[in-house]
This record gives structure tokens, C-alpha cells and sequence, in this order.
């Protein structure tokens, strides 16, 4: 009888578990992407509808992190493929403890120091139950293993629209796999 009881409670345990991250995946795969929008560091809508066809890179920074080098890669690559349809987003986030108070401190940061002209958002959430619903599509679309566990998690939304390839903080932007990935999605 014990052992029926011990299976009832793992069976229904495994039930709720498969239940939360279907229900997780599901309503974050409904969402259309270019139904989202974000403010920019500046203030402004970023409206995803903007980005039809075009390939969309989104980056979650942080201004006082050791891979904070990675935002001149990120510029290097917005200079080299925006004509072919690049789109790259910075979204500053604190979930990691790295990141300014404000939007002014992150402004300074990423436009005085590392001099970039690529979009940033204001400072957001990018995971648990606070996300943004942007970073809710793209785990949604690209599993549970996709979800930022650092900063600098760098995600390639294809020209429809749809989340194709992410690479944790550890992947340069430059590097030789991220690269192949990118152009993939921008010239294939």
C-alpha cells in the first residue's frame, strides 16, 4: 500500500510538472513576436512590427560584467550586417546583480564607454515570473535549456520572425560558430 501511495504521489507530481512547462510552452509559442514591444533606454517604443524581415539579434547585458567586452562585438556585427537586415537589441537587465539602478547610468555605460548605436532597451526583466514577454517567446520557442542563466545570452530571431539559435554568455559574438549561425539566418 506504501508503495501505491509513493507511485500516486510521483505520478501526480510528474502530471503538474509536465502540465506547467506545456501550459509555459504553449501560451509563450501563441504569442507572435511582432505583437511585442519594449521602451527604449531612451524612452521610446521599439515595436517589433519594425523588424519584419529582417533578422533580429537580442542580447541581455549588463553594464559591470566581466563579458561587458562583448558589447563592442555586438557593435562590430550591428556595422557589418545591417544592411543585410540585422536588427541588434541590448537588454539591460539586473537579474544578475550587474547591472546600473538606472536607465541614465546604463546610457553612459553603453553609449560613452563603449561608444555603441545599436538599440537598448530600458533596464527589464529577463527571467521568472517578471520577464518580459519577449524573453517568455524566445525560451517558449527555444526550451527550458535557453533561458538565460548569465548575462550575455544571445539570441538569433530568424527573418520570420521565429527564434532559430541562442548561445550563452561564454560564446563570442565573434566567434567562428556564432558567426556561421548569423549569417545563416541573414543570408540563407
Amino acid at each position: 500500500m506504501k508503495n501505491f501511495f509513493n507511485f500516486c504521489k510521483i505520478t501526480s507530481l510528474l502530471f503538474f510538472i509536465f502540465m506547467f512547462f506545456s501550459s509555459f510552452s504553449a501560451s509563450a509559442q501563441k504569442n507572435n513576436l511582432y505583437d511585442l514591444t519594449f521602451k527604449s533606454i531612451e524612452g521610446e517604443v521599439i515595436d517589433f512590427r519594425e523588424f519584419r524581415d529582417k533578422v533580429i539579434l537580442v542580447v541581455n547585458t549588463a553594464s559591470f560584467c566581466g563579458f561587458t567586452k562583448q558589447f563592442s562585438d555586438l557593435q562590430y556585427l550591428w556595422e557589418k550586417y545591417s544592411k543585410d537586415g540585422l536588427v541588434v537589441i541590448g537588454v539591460p537587465s539586473n537579474d544578475f546583480g550587474q547591472e546600473a539602478k538606472t536607465n541614465k547610468k546604463v546610457k553612459e555605460v553603453c553609449f560613452m564607454d563603449f561608444n555603441i548605436d545599436f538599440l537598448i532597451t530600458e533596464v527589464s526583466s529577463i527571467r521568472g515570473k517578471n520577464a518580459h514577454p519577449l524573453f517568455i517567446y524566445l525560451n517558449g520557442n527555444l526550451g527550458l535549456r535557453s533561458i538565460p542563466k548569465w548575462n550575455f545570452y544571445k539570441y538569433i530571431i530568424n527573418r520570420n520572425g521565429v527564434p532559430d539559435k541562442w548561445h550563452s554568455s561564454w560564446t563570442s559574438p565573434k566567434s567562428k560558430k556564432f558567426i556561421t549561425d548569423l549569417e545563416n539566418a541573414l543570408f540563407k
